[in-house]
């Protein structure tokens, strides 16, 4: 009996994160805005993927909602040119930011996006956190750095993300691992700031995301489709 028990201890945190994996693949699309006053209603819970535009930001939403459909990727940097929303339950969002730093767009037009940005994160009272997705051989670049101040400010917490993993060797991403967290810590305090490995075409950190969107979006409090 006591063994039993020990086992199914054991076997919780891995439930969890299953569980919370099958929520998120609940996602579908609600809609884009091309403007802050077309957002869908702001209520209940949202979470923002923002990163550059070749960061792989779209791949990394398909990947923790298991539906390589969901985000619209593409081998072409700079192609998310919305904010585009993703339904999980009737109070709880994801949202695709536009990439930013792409030279190929029009600087009036990357202009246009980050101020659109900048509505949305300065006024969006449903935004719980904020995952910034950077490619792990170039992190913490200066738009970067930019976001993790902002969070400060404004007390958000923020999920970093060292995309593309495996374009390291194990050791090598470890090391940056650590080098940009001693960086991202200067910035922000701990609390506030995680920071992970992931690589989407590995399915590499899916779990340790997953769960932290679980906890932002509050699943423990139940999810509906009312």
């Amino acid at each position: 009996m006591g063994r039993k028990l020990v086992i199914q201890t054991r076997l919780q945190p891995f439930l969890k994160q299953h569980s919370d994996l099958k929520t998120l693949r609940k996602a579908s699309f609600l809609q884009s805005a091309a403007e802050f006053s077309q957002c869908p209603e702001d209520i209940g819970r949202e979470v923002a993927f923002v990163g550059r535009s070749n960061a792989g930001k779209s791949s990394v939403l398909n990947r923790v909602t298991d539906n390589s459909r969901l985000a619209r990727t593409s081998k072409t940097p700079g192609r998310t040119q919305l904010l585009n929303f993703f339904k999980i339950d009737d109070r709880r969002r994801l949202v695709d930011l536009p990439g930013y730093g792409f030279a190929k767009v029009q600087a009036k037009q990357q202009k246009a996006w980050e101020q659109e940005m900048v509505l949305y994160l300065n006024n969006r009272r449903s935004l719980a956190g904020l995952v910034l997705v950077m490619d792990i051989r170039h992190p913490l670049q200066h738009m970067d750095e930019n976001f993790l101040h902002w969070a400060v400010a404004a007390q958000v917490p923020v999920r970093l993300l060292l995309n593309k993993a495996d374009k390291l060797g194990n050791n090598q991403a470890k090391s940056t691992l650590f080098r940009a967290q001693a960086s991202a810590y200067q910035l922000a305090p701990p609390d506030l700031v995680q920071m992970q490995l992931f690589s989407s075409t590995k399915n590499q950190g899916t779990e340790d995301l997953g769960a932290c969107l679980a906890e932002w979006l509050d699943f423990a409090s139940g999810t509906n489709n009312g």
